[in-house]
């Protein structure tokens, strides 16, 4: 899967529990700052990613923007295909 595949499915999943327009969802976003995303919020696109793309995201510690849920889950699926 390639990063503009997975940013897209990143920025379907935060447009669908934000309900911020798409245009506003951009890598370098801030997810709470720009997007207005609450820790409930947060914790839905968290577990929204974890169904789509089979992962397990501990924490959310670090992740701040799109570039780095979209970073995460680009390292968690290369380290899945070993």
């Amino acid at each position: 899967m390639t990063e503009e595949e997975i940013f897209n499915k990143v920025k379907e999943i935060i447009v669908a529990q934000t309900g911020e327009d798409e245009s506003a969802v951009t890598a370098q976003s801030n997810i709470k700052d720009d997007l207005n995303a609450d820790s409930l919020d947060v914790f839905e696109v968290i577990n929204e990613l974890e169904d789509e793309f089979d992962i397990k995201i501990e924490s959310e510690e670090g992740i701040e923007t799109v570039q780095d849920l979209v970073d995460f889950v680009k390292k968690q699926l290369a380290a899945k295909e070993g």
